[in-house]
């Protein structure tokens, strides 16, 4: 997983409504937008912003089944996420510097 990647899904986690999606999608088989939204409190439209947000980052995978979006997790993602988070933290450094700021 390039550093691209991993700066596009910490990005799509960091936001408090976005986590709490994943959370409930990864937690079930799938789920639709109205599940979603009557879970969550929010409207349809922000439902919508977040699992775009989460599917451009390989989190959620959505398909259309007649008039209904179901939105599925992609344990394989967080997997290759956690993996590269916890190869930064044993401090590979890179080419030519050090991991100071």
């Amino acid at each position: 997983m390039n550093r691209n990647e991993i700066e596009k899904i910490s990005k799509a986690l960091a936001d408090e409504t976005r986590l709490r999606i994943f959370e409930s999608i990864s937690a079930s088989d799938q789920m639709t937008c109205g599940e979603i939204v009557s879970m969550r409190g929010v409207t349809p439209a922000t439902v919508s912003h977040h699992l775009k947000i989460l599917s451009e980052a390989g989190l959620i995978v959505c398909r259309r089944a007649g008039q209904f979006v179901y939105s599925q997790g992609v344990p394989e993602k967080i997997a290759a996420y956690a993996q590269a988070l916890a190869k930064m933290a044993r401090g590979k450094k890179r080419a030519g510097g050090s991991n100071s700021r």
